[in-house]
């Protein structure tokens, strides 16, 4: 009965756990080339080495988890069972861990960019007219910078004339959409003019900021208005 419970445990238990953590690791990884190499040539060796030890079994009655002259054999087996399990865990805690943690960075550092976009481009000053585009464009891809300042700078013409000063600040943001370059922020914005001899007014614009990660910062593609119904 000794006899049966050690061949169970350490001659087909203790591979196959080897071999099922390599496989978990691999499946955390998402399979890369350098991990598809290393862990089939230590999954052929625990193979030859299960193919070895049946062998000897055949030829001499004896195996690893039976052989009472080797006790050292079987603490190896177990040993080298517990790494690969420990290194299974400890590969997966550390590989989701740190996307959660990428996520919520994300997710932080999107809002903050999208939050300061749209109350630059909700915000205007007839004494410096370029302060809240200059604010906006550092905040965008360099392809779209342009584009906007120019576009900007024809929708405030009336602003201007008139001199219409708009203050915007942030009433609500959340992600509507987030991935490992891309994201979409939803923005409600409390806008406050005021106009030289009329009352002031104030409207709450929601806004759609689109933005793409380059490299380490997220920069703004668009800014769209978001229609209520």
């Amino acid at each position: 009965m000794r006899n049966a419970w050690r061949f169970a445990v350490f001659d087909i238990l203790a591979p196959l756990v080897a071999i099922v953590a390599l496989l978990a690791i691999g499946v955390v990884l998402v399979w890369p080339l350098w991990w598809v190499s290393v862990g089939s040539m230590l999954a052929l060796l625990i193979v030859q080495g299960v193919g070895v030890n049946f062998w000897l079994l055949r030829r001499d009655s004896v195996s690893v988890g039976t052989d009472d002259d080797a006790p050292g054999l079987r603490l190896a087996v177990a040993f080298l069972c517990a790494v690969a399990l420990s290194v299974a865990v400890l590969t997966g805690y550390t590989h989701w861990t740190r996307k959660d943690e990428q996520f919520k960075q994300d997710s932080r550092a999107v809002v903050q960019v999208a939050t300061g976009m749209a109350e630059a481009v909700a915000s205007f000053s007839p004494t410096a007219p370029k302060a809240s585009v200059d604010k906006a464009a550092a905040m965008m891809v360099p392809e779209q910078a342009g584009p906007f300042k120019e576009q900007y700078a024809k929708s405030t013409v009336e602003l201007t004339q008139h001199n219409v000063t708009a203050q915007a600040a942030t009433l609500s943001a959340g992600v509507e959409a987030l991935g490992p370059s891309a994201a979409s922020v939803a923005v409600i914005l409390r806008v406050t003019q005021d106009t030289p001899g009329q009352p002031q007014s104030r409207a709450i614009p929601a806004l759609r900021v689109a933005l793409a990660k380059r490299g380490n910062d997220w920069l703004v593609l668009d800014v769209t208005p978001i229609n209520s119904r």
